[in-house]
């Protein structure tokens, strides 16, 4: 086992997290699947530094709160394990980190220091930059091993905060992946069409939703079976003319949301009361970023029926597509009282940056 990880470390440890190389062919199938649900990540670390700075800097990179929520909620469900106390099951996590420091002399920290060779060990005291190492499918399919090391806490706790984002982000692009294949095996093929039809778009979205509203710049899907055990999750889609810049300023990006709620969305559709509206005692987050060459701009907030009957969280994408002269808004929000949002908003997330408002374009058309 060490001579492995003298290989495996020489070769792939650097300052950034490094992807170890797929082959299919060499796939050990007599290995189990993985397991842990989406968002769940298994932190294998000594107690007494978890509850130190170091486990400061890691709840700062997998506990951070969701911006714009009503309240309180981390981005992953963390769970701390000691390395002392690792069964099969454990090991057998979707999301596996192992976090420790070659200083550190207690027991809990050596059992994890243990996996490393004397020559990795070496190797690291002569790098101070090299923190991390990516391994995939190491006890099971499917799986995601983290190993984030430091030869002292101040050594480590440096490049957590240097990287911190390149981490997290690992998780969120991984974690979006899992769901997308569980929530897009079966797709609505209706409002596909709706969407290319009336808004000249391709949008993915599971069969499980279904079709509330529809017009020509506008489409309403809605998750029709909410329960005590799966949130009431709405998404919908808007299309009208790119004129100017301003039209991607926070303040007009929250008139065009809430104009757009105002005539489609009620939360009791016999009451003309009931329009959903930005919550202002909330202020929403928001955050520009690049699609598929288009600029975006997505909003995080909480939302409300104008006579206060319900509210809740959503995650909002305004896109612009210069070449067609068209600016798309998308938003996914939730309903779900006392309940936490997170899966919720993951799982918007993921359906609505699969849309494509370029896909006419990419027809030829």
């Amino acid at each position: 086992m060490k001579t492995f990880f003298s290989i495996l470390i020489t070769l792939a440890m650097s300052t950034l997290l490094i992807s170890c190389e797929s082959d299919d062919t060499k796939t050990d199938s007599s290995k189990p699947k993985a397991r842990g649900s989406i968002g769940e990540i298994i932190l294998v670390i000594d107690s007494a530094k978890w509850a130190g700075p170091v486990g400061d800097q890691l709840k700062d990179i997998f506990e951070s709160d969701i911006p714009g929520m009503l309240r309180s909620e981390a981005k992953f469900k963390v769970n701390t394990v000691d390395p002392r106390a690792m069964t099969r099951m454990l090991r057998m996590s979707t999301n596996l980190i192992y976090v420790t420091t070659f200083d550190d002399r207690g027991s809990a920290s050596q059992a994890i220091n243990a996996q490393f060779s004397k020559e990795s060990k070496e190797k690291a005291m002569n790098d101070p930059s090299m923190y991390s190492l990516r391994m995939e499918d190491e006890y099971a399919i499917g799986q995601e091993v983290l190993y984030l090391f430091g030869n002292t806490e101040a050594q480590l706790i440096e490049n957590l905060k240097k990287n911190g984002n390149r981490i997290q982000n690992l998780f969120e692009v991984r974690e979006r992946g899992r769901l997308e294949k569980v929530l897009l095996a079966r797709k609505n093929s209706a409002a596909a069409v709706e969407a290319r039809n009336n808004l000249g778009i391709e949008i993915n979205v599971p069969a499980s939703y279904q079709i509330a509203k529809s017009d020509d710049d506008f489409l309403w899907v809605r998750q029709p079976t909410p329960s005590a055990n799966r949130a009431d999750i709405s998404l919908f889609f808007y299309e009208t003319d790119y004129t100017s810049e301003e039209q991607t300023f926070p303040e007009n990006i929250l008139k065009l949301k809430d104009s757009i709620t105002k005539q489609h969305i009620f939360g009791d559709p016999e009451d003309p009361t009931s329009y959903v509206v930005s919550e202002k005692q909330i202020p929403p987050v928001f955050r520009n970023m690049v699609i598929n060459d288009n600029f975006t701009t997505e909003i995080r907030g909480a939302w409300k029926t104008n006579n206060t009957s319900m509210g809740g969280s959503y995650l909002g994408y305004i896109m612009v597509d210069q070449k067609k002269g068209k600016l798309y808004y998308m938003e996914g929000f939730v309903f779900y009282p006392n309940e936490v949002h997170r899966d919720a908003l993951r799982e918007i997330e993921t359906i609505l940056l699969n849309t494509n408002v370029n896909w006419k374009d990419n027809q030829g058309t």
